[in-house]
């Protein structure tokens, strides 16, 4: 049997169970924003130190990756919603990454600590042909990973291979330094990086001939919507509450 026979046989319940993990991973709510900022100040900070061990941690906790490939899986399924909601929450969590990578760096340089360009910064600022090649793999294995259950385990080592929260903390570290060099560097390799998830995982998705999933796609994206929706109304009355209880 041929590879691309093999992507044509799995199963309809693992394509549901995909779709599903995709759309609820990218729904940009709070919980969403708030783990970004996480990862990508540790992200900030590990570049800072020349720590590569915190960068790679930074990595298992940003959740980036699931909106780029559902971004991948709506335009497989011609499914603009999906599109829109998924390209949306990509933009807002970049820019909120460079944001806070900007203010973590400004912060620390304030204190007194002294930072400069070192080999953690200056491997996130030259971009090449080999990191869209690793990009375009790993998006392979992350879209082929998430409808195979018995692979996993495989996607915490698939976020590590491919980089995109240390350029966007790059960018915000470049930012604060007003250093072009760094912005320019960090953002090629970010949008390099991006496209080949994107590429591979709108070519695996075709593949799986996951068109009939969008109405899968539509009732997960109605009920987070619903969820996000209460969400906030619950926070937002709380001091409302509490007041009402303290008086």
């Amino acid at each position: 049997m041929s590879i691309l026979l093999r992507f044509q046989t799995i199963e309809d319940k693992d394509k549901h169970e995909a779709v599903r993990r995709l759309v609820e991973g990218s729904t940009g709510d709070f919980n969403f924003s708030f783990m970004m900022v996480l990862a990508v100040m540790m992200a900030t900070l590990g570049l800072l130190a020349g720590n590569e061990a915190i960068v790679i941690g930074s990595m298992l906790v940003a959740p980036l990756l699931y909106p780029v490939l559902s971004l991948g899986l709506g335009i497989s399924m011609s499914d603009y919603s999906l599109i829109s909601r998924s390209s949306w929450t990509v933009v807002k969590a970049s820019l909120l990454s460079v944001f806070a990578a900007a203010a973590t760096t400004v912060f620390f340089t304030f204190s007194g600590v002294s930072f400069g360009l070192n080999d953690a910064i200056a491997l996130r600022i030259e971009s090449s042909l080999l990191y869209l090649v690793v990009a375009v793999v790993s998006g392979l294995a992350m879209a082929y990973a998430l409808v195979k259950p018995r692979l996993s385990e495989t996607l915490p080592g698939v976020a590590i291979s491919v980089a995109l929260i240390p350029p966007l903390a790059a960018i915000g570290v470049g930012v604060a330094w007003l250093s072009l060099p760094i912005i320019a560097g960090a953002a090629m390799m970010f949008f390099v990086n991006v496209f080949g998830i994107l590429a591979a995982a709108t070519l695996s998705f075709s593949l799986m001939d996951v068109h009939g999933e969008q109405k899968t796609a539509a009732v997960v994206i109605a009920k987070e919507e619903r969820r996000v929706e209460r969400e906030d109304k619950k926070a937002s009355t709380l001091p409302e509450t509490e007041a009402k209880q303290v008086a």
